[in-house]
């Protein structure tokens, strides 16, 4: 069975519009990986949302009482169709100016940091989180793994 994933782009800033083209090619790459563990038997919508910082900002205070800006936030809503059919909705936001200075800040190539967050949010939406250390080892460990299979070095041995 073929994976039921449907991907929606929206670019809320000026900043990404240039830049869609590529993260889409890259989204359409990361999805063919088998280890993100998208579920064959679920139905996925993913909508990836490219914002600015004031806007994921607004959006961290109001969802996580944070009143703070940061890289991306990923939510995810499950609905059980059936007993063997699930349907995910999930909602992810980049912040344009944090991840462009994260990138530059760890000397990592733009692009391989966007990959790397994109797979980041993948695991999260298939349930993979990081609160525990232990949870944050696996994690990481999974995304070294994908990174690899896109020839991405580790952002970690920086």
């Amino acid at each position: 069975m073929k994976k039921k994933i449907q991907t929606n782009f929206f670019c809320k800033s000026n900043y990404w519009s240039k830049r869609m083209l590529k993260i889409k090619e890259i989204v359409k790459k990361i999805i063919k990986i088998d280890d993100l563990d998208f579920k064959k038997n679920n139905f996925y919508i993913v909508n990836l949302v490219f914002i600015d910082d004031n806007k994921i900002k607004n959006i961290n205070k109001l969802y996580r009482k944070k009143n703070k800006t940061t890289d991306v936030l990923t939510f995810v809503n499950y609905i059980k169709k059936n007993k063997n059919m699930n349907e995910a909705y999930c909602d992810i936001f980049f912040a344009a100016e944090t991840i462009k200075k994260d990138a530059k800040l760890n000397l990592i190539n733009y692009y391989d940091h966007i990959t790397h967050l994109i797979i980041h949010c993948f695991l999260h939406v298939n349930g993979y989180d990081h609160k525990k250390k232990s949870d944050f080892l696996k994690m990481k460990k999974l995304e070294e793994k994908i990174l690899m299979q896109l020839d991405i070095e580790s952002p970690y041995f920086v």
